[in-house]
């Protein structure tokens, strides 16, 4: 007696293909916004910096990190840290130091308790806490400075960019490295005001990385100028 074998009809396998395809155009529309989510919140970071550093300088009349001992004591009270750059004098109207200090030496790194202290950004004030510097969606690091190292040295890779300060967001894949600028600036990520260089060059890259070689899986250095 011949055994009957069954199997899957043209309908149901056509069916089945439809499914995979909802399911995987699903998957990639959810990666694509929370793609979107992640350069927006980004690109929220530099405008936010930038705003209270103008919030600061409104209230009182000078950069966050770069004001004397007293001024601070006036303001906020004692135990407020007061940085020490080498090159520094205090109340030059510029953040001497680099984006990404660590120590209270480096206005940069003190900007961030005195933003706080002043109630215009949340956060621990504790220079010591391992929470007090600030992150991006990526987990890297959020910056900001004047262009000088805290020797005075320039960043090359911030020649021919016009502006009082320069907010900068290190770790920042290159798959969104292009949209941030495209959104921000001009799309070209090796000049204008908006900038990127691989974290690995950081400030010693002499120019910008070209839009063209932004490699989608490395990571970058993003400035923009304010």
């Amino acid at each position: 007696m011949r055994s009957k074998q069954s199997g899957f009809t043209l309908v149901e396998i056509a069916i089945v293909l439809v499914i995979i395809g909802l399911l995987l155009g699903g998957v990639l529309k959810g990666q694509e916004l929370i793609n979107s989510a992640k350069v927006k919140n980004m690109i929220n970071d530099f405008r936010t910096v930038s705003s209270l550093v103008y919030s600061y300088q409104d209230r009182f009349r000078a950069f966050p990190g770069d004001q004397t001992g007293p001024q601070l004591t006036n303001a906020f009270g004692a135990g407020v840290a007061t940085a020490s750059t080498t090159t520094s004098s205090l109340g030059n109207a510029r953040l001497d130091g680099n984006c990404n200090d660590t120590t209270t030496a480096a206005q940069t790194f003190v900007m961030w308790q005195h933003v706080r202290l002043a109630n215009l950004a949340s956060g621990v004030t504790d220079t010591a806490d391992a929470n007090y510097l600030p992150a991006n969606a990526d987990g890297g690091r959020i910056g900001i400075e004047s262009g000088l190292d805290s020797t005075g040295v320039p960043a090359p890779w911030i020649t021919g960019m016009r502006g009082s300060f320069y907010v900068c967001s290190t770790g920042i894949l290159g798959r969104y490295v292009r949209q941030i600028d495209t959104t921000m600036d001009d799309g070209n990520t090796a000049g204008g005001n908006v900038r990127a260089v691989t974290l690995a060059a950081g400030r010693g890259a002499s120019a910008g990385q070209a839009t063209s070689l932004i490699n989608e899986g490395e990571q970058y250095v993003v400035c923009a100028a304010f």
